[in-house]
């Protein structure tokens, strides 16, 4: 028995000396104060005094960093910025009132070098997004791009929230198809590689792309289920080096069943804008902050608006007068029928409040095939709508789809399948994501709210 109680006296030892791993937002949070802990991160600064050395270390979790006092005893020489640790130690509260907490080291193992000559990185610099843009595989240790990071995360757990909590279900809809959705013709065709296959040949029988819109699977699905969405990777082999466009991006896609109302789309396009905003707000005070203050100045304001406000609804005719009567000087033309370019679409959004703006009923000719022809209209139009959004000009574009056999046999043969089998009045929209995040951090350049950045003459990380 005395073997016993030593052995159990030796667990309890065992387990009270043992360091409780934690993330530097959890040390932040001051849960476990006066407890031995240990945290793992990248050194962000460095500085030694005669007695002391103080580091900040991140490890992602937080736009603030965990300061570490250490005896000068534990100072290494491969103690430098952008160096990886480990340190144990003894949380502590702070006598400084910028910081709620520190960490007293004990031990500090440097896990990995890094020499901060060559790291592209400065300590005391602030980089611009322009400057870190030039380095995909290292720009997530940077404070503005690691909060564009966990504000991408929140946004995207607050879109599959929305929806969860509204009823749809999700699909994942297929990255490898045969078909165009937006029949634009800008495909990524894939083709197998390696010995066993001839050069041309068709690895599904057909030819192959990587998708442009998940809609088509959606409507497939919309055939069984009311409430449906997919939200993924789509691809555009558009040859641009604008601030706009990227080969690759994400999609947030919605198909509803059972309505004949453009209202029914905006709805929902409008709440999931306002819910997406409000989480992220919530979720990410320190993050948005950031961009709102150092990169976007005074952007705050707009999104502010943006979420205080209902969004207008304006017609295409409405627009096209509005453009005419207007004293800017477009370089596209603003006749009834001209698509409208992303100069008429910020004039619109300016125009209306600086808010977001919907407009609906456009000329039929303009949308694709599936858009559902209003009919009642004298010019022709499609029961078609796009938001419009400050700073980036159109986020969601959506229309009520074409479900009348008569009507779409006119225009397009292979889809009437769809139409022929219990079909109902439904419609959709797509947003795109990236958009969406550079809508409400004012960020001007698209490829800077994504994290590996894909477009034409890019090189591949």
């Amino acid at each position: 028995t005395s073997v016993s109680r030593g052995i159990a006296a030796g667990i309890r030892h065992y387990c009270k000396n043992t360091p409780t791993k934690l993330r530097v937002s959890q040390a932040l949070s001051g849960a476990e104060l006066g407890s031995n802990i240990k945290v793992q991160g990248w050194v962000r600064s460095v500085r030694a005094q005669k007695a002391n050395v103080f580091l900040h270390v991140n490890d992602g979790s937080s736009l603030q960093s965990l300061q570490v006092v250490a005896s000068s005893e534990l100072s290494d020489p491969l103690l430098t910025f952008g160096s990886a640790v480990e340190v144990t130690g003894i949380l502590k509260k702070s006598p400084h009132q910028k910081q709620p907490v520190e960490l007293d080291a004990k031990q500090i193992n440097v896990v990995g070098e890094c020499n901060p000559v060559d790291f592209p990185f400065k300590i005391k610099e602030r980089h611009g997004l322009e400057y870190i843009r030039q380095f995909p595989h290292l720009r997530c240790r940077t404070n503005a791009f690691s909060s564009l990071l966990r504000i991408r995360s929140e946004a995207t757990a607050a879109i599959h929230s929305y929806f969860k909590d509204n009823g749809f279900v999700e699909i994942n809809t297929p990255i490898i198809t045969s078909n165009d959705c937006e029949g634009a013709g800008e495909l990524f065709q894939v083709e197998p590689s390696g010995p066993d296959y001839a050069d041309g040949e068709n690895f599904f029988s057909v030819p192959a792309y990587l998708t442009v819109s998940g809609q088509l699977h959606l409507e497939v699905v919309s055939g069984a289920f009311s409430k449906v969405y997919t939200f993924g990777p789509t691809f555009r082999a558009e040859n641009s080096q604008s601030r706009r466009h990227l080969a690759e991006f994400y999609m947030v896609e919605a198909e509803i069943s059972f309505t004949q109302s453009l209202e029914d789309l905006t709805k929902v396009m409008e709440d999931m804008f306002r819910f997406a905003t409000e989480h992220v707000l919530a979720h990410c005070v320190e993050d948005v902050d950031l961009f709102h203050k150092h990169v976007t100045p005074g952007h705050r304001d707009t999104v502010d608006a943006m979420i205080k406000n209902s969004f207008p609804v304006i017609t295409y005719r409405e627009a096209i007068d509005i453009l005419r009567r207007s004293s800017e000087r477009f370089a596209f033309p603003t006749d009834w029928g001209c698509d409208l370019k992303t100069e008429h679409e910020k004039y619109l959004v300016k125009h209306c409040g600086n808010i977001p703006v919907f407009v609906t009923d456009y000329p039929y000719d303009l949308k694709p095939f599936y858009a559902r022809d209003n009919q009642d209209h004298p010019e022709r139009t499609a029961a078609a709508v796009d938001l419009l959004v400050p700073g980036v000009g159109e986020l969601c574009g959506g229309s009520l789809r074409e479900e009348r056999l008569n009507l779409l046999s006119a225009r397009l043969e292979e889809y009437l399948d769809l139409r022929r089998f219990g079909s109902v009045p439904h419609g959709g929209f797509g947003l795109g994501f990236e958009r969406y995040l550079q809508c409400i951090l004012g960020v001007d350049n698209i490829k800077d709210v994504v994290p590996f950045p894909r477009f034409s003459h890019s090189c591949l990380l």
